[in-house]
């Protein structure tokens, strides 16, 4: 599916998949097998931002997933996040969806929220917050009704 279908359909906390559909190639070709990864990878969608103006210039919709975190012994020193435009030619799968009961965390009210934490349910999240501290963070619960309105003209995102 298109980036675009994943901005429409897929709520925020879900596994995404991306590629080019270039077959992998061999370990032994190291760049070769550098640049197919970035291109053939994947994250958890923290981010869905909406086509906006900055002066004359028009900045598209996008969306952005996490891609990983690096460190060690608990430290998080780097965050990679790939973000990506509803125009891009990648072809995007959705491999889970968050689960009906669990609730985003997300760092700032409104649409332009960014989910910092996906939480198995209410206590944890604020469990969590009181741990991480984010004063203007918002807490919203994955629904039944969400989950079904990811159905869309009879297509689903995964």
């Amino acid at each position: 599916m298109s980036a675009q279908l994943i901005y429409d359909l897929a709520p925020l906390g879900s596994i995404i998949r991306f590629s080019d559909g270039a077959p992998r190639p061999p370990e032994r070709h190291r760049r070769k097998l550098s640049a197919w990864e970035n291109n053939n990878s994947g994250g958890r969608l923290i981010r869905k931002q909406a086509e906006r103006r900055v002066g004359n210039t028009v900045i598209g919709a996008s969306i952005t997933l996490h891609a990983g975190d690096y460190g060690s012994a608990g430290v998080v020193v780097l965050r990679v996040h790939r973000t990506f435009s509803v125009d891009s030619s990648l072809t995007f799968v959705v491999t889970e969806r968050p689960k009906v009961g669990s609730v985003q965390v997300l760092d700032r009210p409104g649409d332009d929220g960014e989910l910092v934490y996906l939480a198995v349910h209410r206590a944890d999240a604020q469990e969590w917050l009181t741990r991480h501290g984010n004063p203007n963070a918002v807490l919203r619960e994955i629904s039944a009704d969400e989950v079904a309105a990811a159905v869309v003209e009879g297509r689903t995102a995964a």
